[in-house]
């Protein structure tokens, strides 16, 4: 009987399918976030995951290290109150000793090495670094975090009010943009040094110091503008969304829409654009304080220290070279981290 032309049902045509079938026909695939992805792309990207494995080991380093270190970084090692100034431990070499550690090895006791030797002052190098590494990741971290809160603040009201509230913030964002970075971070500096140091005497912040404050205050008013711009941009491709639309009509205010549809939307940006911006605000500071504008004596940081080794660089040539270096790798890491991110977060750059 020829079933084209037949109104029954071909029962046939519904036997259960066997195992075999189902694996052929249906490829599941386990469900998986937007994070996640981005995570598997950037583990799979191995310049990143390297500059991600050298950060984490220089900040757990500069962390750990001055716990058990037997120096410490203001320490001078040949001086002790009422007796003379024992100069045999200024500028020693990598692994020498002073006048009186040499007595005591001569009498069987043990003395921890100067690995990095000993600065003008009779202070473990090798600790200075390790603390400087510490102060600039800090500053670095920290200032990134006021930036970020800045430059995302304005920036997403800028760009969800429109109208007069974005052009007023937009003219700000132009008027600073206008300005030589360089010479307003060091003029800026400058007054703030002389201004917070009265200010903040007898306070928390008195062990801070007023340099470290200068530095946050004038990351705070100069370096939000990117951010600002670049969250502005997102925030007006997605306020016309229709989620936003559906939200305004419902009643909801803007700050809660901000808060809850479009940041989260552009939290890959905001990701990618911190990650870039540290390693901005630890040369700012090292430049900074190799000027003198940065950390206060005798607190140590990368910049600082260079700056120190510059009186002794024909006989000590290493005393620059190191904090240079660490702070090149830092630096190199980070951007390095941070082209990773975006490659891997970024939604437009995914093939």
């Amino acid at each position: 009987m020829d079933r084209k032309f037949t109104l029954h049902v071909n029962v046939d045509a519904f036997l259960p399918a066997t195992e075999a079938e189902k694996e052929y026909m249906v490829q599941m695939r386990p469900s998986s976030t937007f994070f996640r992805d981005g995570v598997k792309r950037l583990l799979k990207n191995r310049i990143a995951t390297i500059s991600l494995i050298v950060i984490i080991l220089i900040t757990l380093a500069s962390v750990f290290i001055p716990m058990f270190w037997p120096y410490s970084y203001d320490n001078m090692l040949g001086v002790t109150p009422g007796k003379p100034v024992d100069a045999s431990f200024n500028n020693l070499r990598p692994f020498e000793y002073g006048r009186s550690e040499q007595k005591r090895l001569e009498a069987g006791e043990t003395v921890f090495p100067h690995i990095l030797g000993t600065d003008s002052s009779g202070r473990d190098y090798f600790i200075r670094v390790v603390y400087g590494t510490r102060i600039s990741l800090a500053v670095g971290f920290f200032a990134s975090i006021i930036v970020l809160v800045i430059g995302m603040t304005l920036g997403s009201i800028a760009g969800y009010c429109g109208g007069k509230v974005d052009m007023i913030i937009m003219r700000i964002v132009d008027i600073i943009y206008s300005l030589p970075d360089m010479l307003m971070v060091i003029l800026l500096a400058s007054v703030l040094k002389t201004t917070l140091t009265p200010v903040i005497e007898g306070t928390a912040f008195e062990k801070i110091g007023s340099n470290i404050i200068s530095l946050f205050i004038v990351f705070g008013v100069l370096y939000w503008v990117s951010m600002s711009r670049l969250i502005r941009g997102q925030i007006l491709s997605l306020r016309e969304q229709e989620y936003v639309l559906a939200a305004q009509a419902a009643g909801a205010k803007g700050s809660w829409i901000i808060r809850k549809h479009l940041l989260p939307n552009c939290i890959s940006v905001v990701i990618i654009s911190t990650a870039l911006q540290i390693p901005n605000a630890i040369f700012t500071e090292s430049f900074l304080s190799f000027l003198g504008l940065g950390v206060n004596a005798p607190m140590p940081s990368l910049g600082s220290l260079a700056s120190d080794a510059l009186n002794g660089i024909s006989s000590y040539p290493y005393r620059l070279v190191i904090p240079a270096v660490v702070i090149s790798l830092i630096v190199l890491s980070l951007n390095l981290f941070g082209d990773g991110l975006r490659d891997a977060f970024d939604p437009k750059l995914r093939t």
